[in-house]
C-alpha cells in the first residue's frame, strides 16, 4: 500500500511538507485507518510525536475530504494533517 501523507501551517514547519510512504503487500502493521495512520506516525520520531499528539486538536483529510480518524484507508490515499485554523 502507498499513502502520500501532507502536512499544514504549525504540523508543517516541524515536520516539512510532507512524505510519501509505502508498504509491502501482506505486510504486518500497516495502518487501516487514518487514525491508525496518526498513530504509526506518533511511532517514527520525538519530532513526529509531538507535532501529530492526540492531545492536539488536530484535523484529517482523506483524498482533499475533512475525515474523522475512522476513515479506510486505500492504496494511493492522500492523507493531510493541519491545525483546527490555518492561516492563508
Amino acid at each position: 500500500m502507498k499513502i502520500s501523507v501532507r502536512y499544514f501551517a504549525s504540523v508543517r514547519e516541524r515536520l516539512g511538507a510532507g512524505q510519501d510512504l509505502s508498504w509491502p503487500d501482506g505486510a504486518e502493521g500497516v495502518p487501516a485507518t487514518v487514525g491508525d495512520l496518526r498513530q504509526w506516525l506518533i511511532g517514527q520520531s520525538e519530532d513526529h510525536a509531538d507535532a501529530l499528539a492526540m492531545t492536539k486538536g488536530l484535523r484529517s483529510a482523506c483524498n482533499q475530504t475533512m475525515c474523522a480518524p475512522g476513515e479506510p484507508l486505500t492504496d494511493g490515499a492522500e492523507v493531510a494533517f493541519f491545525p483546527p485554523v490555518t492561516g492563508g
